[in-house]
């Protein structure tokens, strides 16, 4: 017997990436169990389903950087400024990234890469050990929304949130429509999407100098120019972040989606000041903020 529950939760989080840097990511996830019945005539109550298989797979890695433990461009260490907080450094092709958080805002993926496949082998190994013994088998698919027009990853976090959106490198992969005097404009969609394309966006109030940024030894003695740095402390812990320019865009406000839409609705009105503009805005996957000026 079978039992599935699709479009059962979205993971939003990002990745370390050794050809794209931090990546945000916006998976669905669909459940499929193979069990026998129990003793209520089912595999498994629907609501046991949606609540505590859903409540693992969130635990495990939404709002999370995901680490691919295998990679040796990864360096995970435990941090000598803050009890249960981890240091994270990581060279890309982009260039070189370093984070200090607490240690409930990464997932450790045994893996080589962070990909489809290694990210539901691991939720599977996590799940299988919760579910009761009537049920064998686990299927998980996880699947990126299907958009038939321009989007972008971006990585944030935000200071003033008391939920896990704190966490300073989680991300989403997000469409856009923007409307300029009433009419769709796919031109200026494919401009901004090309524009946040793997960017990690940061708010003017979270910057903070290089004698002030708390990050390994070894970040420190890489550091050169052009890493910005980021930090604040919220109700989990303390956040610090060093990224390349060339991976960043600061914002004069918080990178709250309501914030985007209204900060690219203001960003066009400056380049076009007698046009009405309308940013749709979405933060992953089907919600989202609409700004108009």
């Amino acid at each position: 017997m079978q039992l599935f529950v699709n479009d059962l939760t979205v993971i939003d989080f990002s990745y370390l990436c050794v050809d794209r840097g931090i990546v945000g990511e916006s998976w669905i996830v669909d459940v499929l169990l193979d069990g026998t019945l129990n003793d209520e005539n089912m595999v498994l109550d629907f609501g046991i389903v949606k609540k505590q298989i859903k409540s693992i797979i969130d635990d495990s890695v939404d709002h999370k950087l995901l680490l691919p433990t295998q990679e040796q461009a990864l360096s995970v260490s435990s941090s000598t400024d803050n009890i249960n907080h981890e240091y994270v450094d990581f060279s890309s092709k982009r260039g070189e990234y370093f984070l200090q958080s607490p240690q409930s805002a990464f997932a450790k993926i045994d893996a080589e890469e962070i990909n489809i496949e290694s990210v539901t082998h691991h939720l599977h190994e996590i799940i299988m050990k919760e579910l009761p013994e009537n049920v064998q088998g686990l299927t998980l698919t996880l699947r990126p929304e299907i958009i038939d027009s321009d989007f972008y990853h971006y990585s944030h976090g935000l200071r003033m949130h008391q939920g896990n959106c704190q966490r300073i490198a989680h991300g989403h992969r997000s469409k856009i429509k923007i409307y300029k005097n009433d009419e769709r404009s796919t031109n200026l969609e494919q401009q901004w999407c090309y524009r946040w394309q793997d960017i990690y966006l940061a708010s003017e109030e979270d910057k903070i100098s290089v004698e002030q940024v708390q990050l390994s030894q070894n970040a420190k003695s890489k550091l050169n120019p052009d890493h910005q740095f980021f930090s604040y402390t919220a109700p989990q812990g303390r956040f610090d972040i060093a990224v390349p320019k060339n991976v960043l865009e600061i914002v004069d406000c918080d990178s709250t989606v309501e914030l985007l839409a209204d900060y690219i609705a203001r960003q066009l009105k400056s380049q076009a000041p007698t046009s009405t503009f309308k940013v749709v805005a979405f933060e992953g996957v089907a919600k989202g903020a609409i700004a108009s000026v």
